[in-house]
């Protein structure tokens, strides 16, 4: 897969104005606006952070950092990715080490988001997932696909990351996460285009008023449909492929984003998943992206399939033992 950008080219987000409407509210006056009037969304985001998805439990109900904790866990990730760069390679073996990713492939980000908030998640109020159903927990434990002690025993039993089919980070909804992590935005007085660099998935958001698609047709990105509520653009997706398997979410699941272009520099980008087959309440997460000057960059994933046959590999050397065993009982 080819990986990401370097570290030094995020720009220090400047989101004090979201903790205050009023100056939000300024910030969109001056924010680019497109030929025919509306709030001018088109670029390349960058979504990169360190500010992980859930508040850890060990800061209880702090919903900030200050300046100086937001600074320390910025300094600890550029010495993560140094101390990683420089360490000495490790070889596969079997029954062993699998090895991984060379920390070149990986681009994690070294920034929290501007507002330092602990948790990309806004609410719950404590920064965290709701609880999830038991039908939830066993969706997603059952998409887990190389990520489970289990031996797969197609190609259909893995996931679709793992087949190349969606990516983990490409959503809807866009969700930080390892490498590509870069969105471009195109537009029209009656469409917006979401083009992610992980897969490169495509999804065009209708403005114009048409219906849904039949709830029958479900899709990896589900079905969207967009309307501007002043300078925001609202976006309401329904019709996912339950086999996109995202966090286990159901067909069922609803997700509204909600997209502001604060300033030259600054996309807010905001959701909220109901699903209440799947989590006991909705959830809603905020992620600021920052605006990049870089196209972006080719996505190969596991090119030919060759991968996929190697990790098919253990169920035929499993099958072909027991097959030994049996004949040799014999």
């Amino acid at each position: 897969m080819t990986g990401g950008r370097s570290t030094t080219r995020l720009a220090i987000l400047a989101l004090a104005g979201l903790l205050a409407l009023p100056v939000l509210a300024l910030a969109q006056e001056d924010a680019p606006r497109t030929d025919w009037g509306a709030p001018d969304l088109q670029g390349i985001w960058d979504f990169r952070t360190i500010t992980p998805m859930e508040r850890p439990e060990d800061l209880g109900d702090k919903a900030f950092l200050t300046e100086e904790e937001a600074a320390e866990r910025e300094r600890n990730a550029v010495e993560r990715d140094i101390e990683l760069w420089e360490a000495e390679a490790r070889r596969t073996e079997a029954g062993g080490s699998v090895g991984g990713y060379n920390n070149f492939w990986m681009d994690r980000g070294t920034r929290v988001i501007g507002t330092r908030r602990t948790s990309l998640i806004i609410d719950p109020p404590n920064g965290r997932l709701p609880e999830m159903t038991e039908a939830g927990r066993a969706r997603r434990a059952d998409g887990r696909g190389s990520f489970s002690d289990r031996i797969q025993e197609s190609y259909t039993d893995f996931s679709n990351a793992d087949r190349c089919l969606t990516g983990f980070n490409a959503g809807p909804p866009i969700t930080p996460g390892g490498y590509n992590q870069n969105v471009q935005i195109f537009q029209t007085p009656d469409h917006v285009v979401l083009m992610t660099e992980m897969v490169h998935t495509v999804r065009a958001v209708p403005l114009d008023g048409r219906p849904a698609l039949d709830g029958s047709l479900a899709q990896w990105s589900g079905d969207s449909r967009g309307h501007w509520e002043g300078d925001t653009l609202v976006v309401r997706t329904g019709n996912f492929d339950v086999d996109r398997n995202w966090r286990g979410a159901s067909a069922g699941m609803q997700l509204e984003e909600r997209f502001t272009r604060v300033d030259a520099d600054t996309l807010e980008y905001e959701y909220t998943v109901t699903d209440p087959e799947t989590w006991v309440a909705p959830w809603t997460v905020n992620l600021p992206m920052v605006r990049s000057d870089l196209p972006l960059f080719e996505y190969a994933c596991h090119e030919g399939n060759y991968a996929m046959e190697t990790m098919l590999t253990g169920a035929r050397t499993e099958a072909a033992a027991a097959a030994a065993a049996e004949a040799a009982a014999k």
